[in-house]
């Protein structure tokens, strides 16, 4: 447990000093780049991102909540993106409504 909480940090780190030296974010900005800007931003812990990027690689259910959480949190953030998925699912479905 110790060593791959230890390879984790060193992976975020690696990842952290690549995100500081590239030249356009935008080609960068992955699962990985989102949480060590939120860390940054104070909305998450190291800890909270270490558990992340464990949990991505690691743990399939817990995975896939994770990653469903953060994907709802983007979309959220752009309106934008939300307004163009909601017109290519109206696209899609027309006048049916959405089953369970």
């Amino acid at each position: 447990r110790k060593d791959l909480k230890g390879a984790m940090e060193t992976l975020i780190e690696q990842k952290r000093q690549q995100l500081s030296t590239v030249e356009k974010l935008d080609e960068h900005m992955d699962f990985a780049s989102q949480l060590i800007f939120a860390q940054n931003r104070g909305d998450l812990t190291a800890e909270n991102v270490n558990q992340c990027v464990l949990e991505m690689m690691i743990a399939a259910p817990d995975t896939l909540s994770v990653t469903l959480f953060f994907m709802l949190i983007l979309i959220a953030e752009h309106p934008t993106v939300e307004e163009e998925m909601m017109r290519e699912i109206e696209a899609v479905l027309g006048k049916q409504e959405l089953q369970r």
